[in-house]
């Protein structure tokens, strides 16, 4: 494992879309960068020119998230929310998740689970659909480009953190 290991991308069912990627830092660095808003805006920030000027994670059972991304100049607005049903510290976040508007089709189960490995973190990202149409629509945006993009500079952050 190196830094900038790419995803991976399966579809085990007709619901779900399954990312996988690995990070250089252990589980609770990983997890930390994922569930603290000071961590969170400096390495989810979206396209270049982009800004997050709400950000807000309670990282418990019953609590909740929202992100919003404003584009350069004003043009473009993304926001997600989500109430997170169960979360087991640095191993395990199961959340419910809604993109305003309805940019990304209803709501729908979001999973993360950290995993120590040899030298860093396994994150598997488990998002499960309405319907094959939901899921299949969600692909066609480019998600995973997306989610590579972020994750890139979530490795410089994990670097940068770990000295």
């Amino acid at each position: 494992m190196q830094i900038g290991d790419p995803l991976s991308v399966t579809t085990p069912s007709d619901t779900q879309i399954v990312i996988t990627r690995s990070f250089v830092a252990p589980p609770h660095l990983v997890y930390a960068c994922h569930t603290q808003p000071s961590l969170i805006r400096r390495w989810l920030t979206g396209p270049d020119g982009w800004t997050m000027p709400v950000c807000t994670y309670d990282a418990r059972a019953g609590g909740a998230y929202r992100f919003e991304w404003h584009g350069p100049g004003g043009e473009g607005f993304l926001a997600v929310s989500g109430d997170i049903r169960q979360i087991e510290a640095i191993r395990y976040i199961d959340s419910q998740e809604v993109f305003d508007g309805g940019v990304m089709g209803p709501a729908y189960r979001a999973e993360l689970a950290f995993a120590q490995e040899e030298q860093g973190t396994k994150l598997v990202n488990t998002l499960t659909y309405t319907s094959l149409a939901h899921r299949d629509m969600v692909a066609a945006t480019g998600m995973a480009e997306g989610m590579e993009m972020s994750f890139q500079s979530l490795d410089r952050l994990l670097a940068e953190v770990q000295g």
